[in-house]
C-alpha cells in the first residue's frame, strides 16, 4: 500500500502542473507589459489573479508585489545598461512616494475609500485620454532650470533619431505629483505607477521612455517595502508566487530588450489602455463599496 500522503504527492503534479504553467505563461505577458509601461506587472496581475484564477486578493496583493520586485529588478540593470534610467531623479521623488505613503497610510480612517476609488478611477480615465497627446518638443525637455541643474535631474537619452538631452522641468510639481501618488498609494492600497509616469511625462516634459523606465526603478523600492508586510502576514504563498515571479521576471526580461525596438507612439498606446483598464477597475471597486 502506498502511503495516503505519498498518494496526494504523486496526484498532484497532475492537477497542479498545467496551472502553473497558465500562470507562467500569463506573468509573462504581464511582465513584458508592466516592463514597457512603467506600471509593473502588478496592474495586470491582481486582476487577472482574482478574476481568472479565483485567487484570494489579498494573496493577490501579495502574489503581485513579489512580482513587481521582479519587473523592476530583471528590467532595471538592462534599462540602466541602455541609458534610459535616471537612478538621481529615481532616488529624488521616491522621497517623495515614501513619505505620501506613510501620510496616506496614516489618514485611512479619515477618508471614505469607496468615493475616493472613483474619483481616483475618473482621474485616472482622463489621464489615459490625455497621454495620448504626444511628448514635450525636444526644446522644451532641455530648458535650463536652476532646480534640475542644482540636483542634477538631466540626462541623455537614445531614441531612434539619436541621443537627446534633457533637463527636468517643474521640479516643485513633479514631487508634488509623487507627494500625491504615495498617498494614494498608502490610502487605497495601490500602485502609483500611473500618476509616477503621468508626473514624469506631463509635469517634468521627460522623455517617454525615461519617464517609464524611472518608474519602472521607483516601484521596485516601493513594492519591497509593502512585500514584508503581506510576507510577515502570511500572504505570500510560495507555491503561487514561484511560477508567478519567474514569469514576470521572464516577461519583464523580454520587454527591457523590446523597448528600444518599440516606437513612442506604441509605448503610449500600451500605457493607454492599462491606465484606462486601472481606473474603470478603481470605479468598479469604489461603487460595490470595496474601498470603504
Amino acid at each position: 500500500m502506498v502511503p495516503s500522503e505519498q498518494v496526494a504527492i504523486l496526484i498532484m503534479p497532475m492537477t497542479e502542473i498545467p496551472l502553473t504553467l497558465l500562470l507562467f505563461f500569463a506573468s509573462i505577458i504581464a511582465g513584458i507589459f508592466g516592463a514597457l509601461s512603467g506600471l509593473g506587472g502588478g496592474s495586470i496581475l491582481t486582476p487577472l489573479l482574482t478574476l481568472a484564477f479565483g485567487v484570494d486578493l489579498r494573496y493577490a496583493i501579495g502574489t503581485s508585489l513579489i512580482s513587481v520586485i521582479a519587473t523592476s529588478s530583471g528590467s532595471a540593470s538592462a534599462y540602466l545598461k541602455e541609458g534610459y534610467t535616471n537612478v538621481k531623479l529615481a532616488i529624488f521623488l521616491a522621497l517623495a512616494t515614501t513619505f505620501g505613503a506613510i501620510a496616506g497610510a496614516m489618514s485611512a480612517t479619515y477618508f471614505n475609500k469607496s468615493i475616493l476609488s472613483i474619483i481616483f478611477g475618473a482621474v485616472l480615465l482622463q489621464s489615459a485620454w490625455m497621454s495620448l497627446k504626444p511628448s514635450a518638443p525636444k526644446e522644451e525637455m532641455n530648458a535650463p532650470n536652476k532646480t534640475a541643474q542644482w540636483l542634477e535631474l538631466y540626462g541623455t537619452c537614445p531614441t531612434t533619431e539619436g541621443v537627446i538631452q534633457y533637463r527636468a522641468q517643474n521640479v516643485p510639481t513633479g514631487f508634488s505629483l509623487m507627494f500625491l501618488a504615495g498617498w494614494l498609494s498608502g490610502l487605497l492600497g495601490i500602485g502609483s505607477g500611473a500618476i509616477k509616469v503621468l508626473a514624469m511625462d506631463r509635469a517634468m516634459k521627460l522623455p517617454f521612455k525615461v519617464s517609464t523606465t524611472t518608474s519602472n526603478f521607483m516601484i521596485g523600492i516601493t513594492a519591497a517595502a509593502s512585500a514584508g508586510i503581506y510576507l510577515s502576514r502570511g500572504y505570500i504563498d510560495p507555491i503561487l508566487a514561484a511560477p508567478v515571479m519567474l514569469g514576470v521576471l521572464t516577461g519583464s526580461l523580454i520587454g527591457a530588450k523590446l523597448l528600444p525596438k518599440v516606437q513612442n507612439k506604441i509605448l503610449r498606446s500600451i500605457f493607454t489602455v492599462l491606465v484606462a483598464l486601472i481606473g474603470i477597475q478603481m470605479i468598479s471597486k469604489g461603487l460595490r463599496g470595496g474601498g470603504s
